[in-house]
């Protein structure tokens, strides 16, 4: 069945044996609030494989520097804590909460995954062992895009309350959209964030990873807002680098451009001391719509 797939298993094996993860040399950070999956998987991975954890109540760029020095080597984070931390220092760095950014250095595997698979499932695009994702492309807009389902063994069967997770083939819709090409996954970012402008979808996350990658910006959010000529005009709400001059909206329509088609350029800029954020560190876009 497919709660017993041919070589599945368990999530923080799978994950360890990937990242290859090895008791006797490495040492596990876990500085994401616990209460969320992505601090949570840090310490079920360490247990199930033994491997040595420190546990930092939250995550402060200058304590998780200090803890590579001390020895740590393996540690999650999401995208923006990049910037302001010390990347080298550590041997794998685990990315999980948004799109990776573009220039994203060699240490560091990008995951995806949700509360209800336990932990990252897909890792640089490839499912672990066990793990099937295929592409409703009902719903996207056709041409492999479409949202994203996800089964295996680690999935949730049901809610605390009761309310089923997955259907009764086993999948779980998991709200974001993406696109399957040679069994490798590209995650666009949630259904609902998506921006149509013109009759043309933009999905924010790889705006915001574009955005990320220039030197004036330290982060951005990307938003629709109702317009009333595009149906909704794409807004990018940044923050910058320390000590960086902010830059023109045409700069950084320009530098769209150079990269994502020209209707994900921004319509309109603003420049904010810093962004709303959940506890595990993702921009709260709806505050910015």
């Amino acid at each position: 069945s497919w709660r017993a797939l041919a070589g599945a298993r368990p999530p923080a094996e799978a994950t360890s044996a990937f990242l290859g993860v090895d008791p006797a040399r490495h040492r596990w950070l876990a500085c994401l609030p616990l209460a969320h999956v992505g601090g949570l998987s840090v310490l079920t991975g360490a247990w199930h494989t033994g491997t040595p954890v420190e546990v930092h109540d939250r995550f402060d760029a200058a304590a998780v520097d200090a803890a590579a020095r001390a020895g740590c080597t393996h540690v999650s984070l999401v995208a923006t804590a990049l910037a302001r931390i010390d990347v080298g220092a550590w041997e794998r760095i685990v990315l999980g909460g948004s799109a990776p950014p573009v220039d994203r250095p060699a240490n560091c595997v990008a995951t995806y995954g949700l509360t209800e698979t336990g932990s990252g499932v897909v890792y640089d695009g490839v499912p672990l062992p066990g793990v099937e994702v295929r592409i409703d492309s009902a719903d996207g807009g056709g041409g492999g895009d479409g949202e994203i389902l996800l089964r295996g063994p680690m999935v949730a069967v049901r809610y605390r309350d009761g309310t089923p997770v997955v259907d009764d083939a086993g999948w779980l819709r998991t709200g974001d959209l993406g696109r399957l090409d040679g069994g490798v996954l590209t995650v666009h970012g949630r259904r609902g964030d998506m921006i149509i402008t013109g009759g043309e979808n933009v999905h924010p996350d790889p705006v915001e990873a574009r955005l990320r990658a220039h030197p004036a910006v330290l982060d951005a959010a990307v938003v629709g807002r109702p317009d009333p000529e595009w149906g909704q005009r794409v807004v990018a709400v940044v923050e910058l680098a320390e000590g960086a001059p902010a830059p023109s909206l045409d700069e950084l329509r320009a530098w769209i451009r150079e990269a994502l088609p020209p209707w994900a350029a921004p319509k309109e800029l603003e420049v904010h001391a810093g962004l709303p954020r959940t506890p595990l560190g993702k921009v709260r876009r709806a505050e910015l719509r």
